[in-house]
């Protein structure tokens, strides 16, 4: 197989499932959750950075935990990301709302926004990862070529604002052209997933 079929088998959906995603969302289900609202914004905290500890010890660090305060913030930040991406002017507060009030499936929901989040960026290190193993950082004339063959095999993924005329573009940096991508596959599977 060529470098091109290596990268595309190692990209496409099931692949990356097996290789990061199932671990995530397995790693989800087995959080034991008592209720699903919280009463004081301690609480609140407490359990989004217990949970983000717990799910980074079982998916991206082999056991090793943060300190609680880390955990807290990074959980913290996680779900602010994702509350500013509906509603640029949302914030931490509107998720504890949610978890106080059960308001957009309370806690859980928002522990599903932590696990999506750190299932997010592990697959984007994971793509990362196999173009790093497939293409030559020194060699700029290899990495223009591989980058026109992926557009040319992957490009129906990619939003407009990836110009897929210019693949010397994203051969310096490609981590755009694979956020892109993963991106696509989600819209993608979330849509087969609908019909």
């Amino acid at each position: 197989m060529s470098a091109i079929d290596d990268i595309q088998h190692a990209l496409s959906e099931r692949v990356i499932a097996q290789n990061v995603g199932i671990r995530h969302d397995e790693a989800r289900m087995r959080f034991p959750l008592r209720k699903n609202t919280v009463d004081t914004f301690e609480e609140f905290l407490d359990i989004i950075g217990a949970y983000y500890n717990y799910h980074f010890a079982a998916c991206i660090s082999g056991g090793g935990r943060l300190a609680p305060w880390e955990a807290q913030e990074r959980a913290k930040e996680a779900l602010e990301r994702e509350y500013r991406r509906r509603d640029r002017n949302s914030d931490i507060v509107a998720a504890f709302n949610d978890a106080h009030d059960g308001a957009n499936a309370g806690l859980r929901g928002l522990l599903d926004t932590i696990a999506e989040s750190l299932k997010t960026e592990s697959v984007d290190r994971y793509t990362r990862s196999v173009f790093d193993r497939y293409v030559a950082p020194n060699s700029w004339d290899d990495k223009v070529d591989i980058i026109r063959q992926f557009i040319a095999r992957c490009g129906i993924n990619f939003p407009s604002s990836i110009r897929t005329d210019q693949p010397e573009r994203y051969a310096r940096d490609y981590r755009d052209l694979l956020s892109a991508y993963n991106e696509g596959l989600r819209r993608t599977s979330a849509v087969c997933r609908r019909l």
